[in-house]
């Protein structure tokens, strides 16, 4: 049986692929890439692939759900980003998408932008480096 916060967690992790099948549905179809993408991540995140294929297949509507604290809402922006250079293209689909989830998380949409040149044609920023990315945006994007 689980326990409430294991359930917890299960959900948060769930709705944080929820957020990037939602990104990756922007321009009407997901393409194979960002599939392969939302696999990865899900793993990463310790779902099975039968609990990723269901959120896939899943007709409900999406809702954002805003992280707690800024650096989970951070990382949420991260793996957004990695959504949007997953299939080799950027489109204002998917920026507009980014911003709208910035301002729902109470920071500039310019973010959007710097963070697209910070993963410099979707490459990620190595781990420490996005510790001080996280830094500097706490600094210049948060509105209060």
């Amino acid at each position: 049986m689980k326990g409430f916060f294991e359930h917890q967690y299960l959900s948060y992790k769930k709705n944080h692929l929820k957020h990037l099948l939602a990104l990756a549905n922007a321009d009407g179809n997901i393409h194979e890439k960002e599939l392969v993408l939302l696999f990865k991540l899900g793993k990463k995140y310790g779902l099975k692939d039968w609990q990723i294929q269901n959120l896939v297949d899943s007709k409900e509507k999406f809702k954002l759900n805003i992280p707690d604290n800024f650096y989970d809402r951070m990382n949420l922006l991260y793996d957004l980003i990695l959504m949007v250079y997953a299939d080799g293209v950027v489109e204002k689909r998917e920026i507009t998408f980014c911003e709208d989830v910035a301002v729902k998380f109470k920071m500039k949409k310019s973010i959007v932008k710097w963070l697209l040149e910070n993963f410099e044609k979707g490459t990620p920023p190595p781990p420490d480096e996005w510790e001080e990315i996280k830094e500097q945006a706490l600094q210049k994007f948060v509105v209060a």
